[in-house]
């Protein structure tokens, strides 16, 4: 029987689109981000992670759980 890894995610269950921003208020990532994570590449996503500090900081006062959020980005790029 074989395993494949799990996907990493930044998600942290606060689904909830900012629609100025067009980003979720949770992880920082777009809808169209969100449907086609599962079909990226690993390093499609990387690129995606490293991308999500920025926008969950322009978020400002509307970002959700900011602490969690970066702490579960950082976790996913293993840093």
């Amino acid at each position: 029987m074989s395993y494949s890894k799990p996907i990493k995610s930044p998600c942290i269950s606060i689904c909830a689109v900012d629609g100025r921003a067009n980003v979720c208020r949770g992880c920082g990532r777009s809808l169209k981000e969100i449907a086609g994570w599962g079909a990226m590449s690993d390093a499609e996503r990387d690129e995606v992670l490293r991308e999500l500090p920025s926008r969950i900081e322009s978020l400002g006062d509307k970002a959700s759980a900011r602490e969690e959020a970066m702490a579960k980005i950082r976790e996913a790029l293993g840093d």
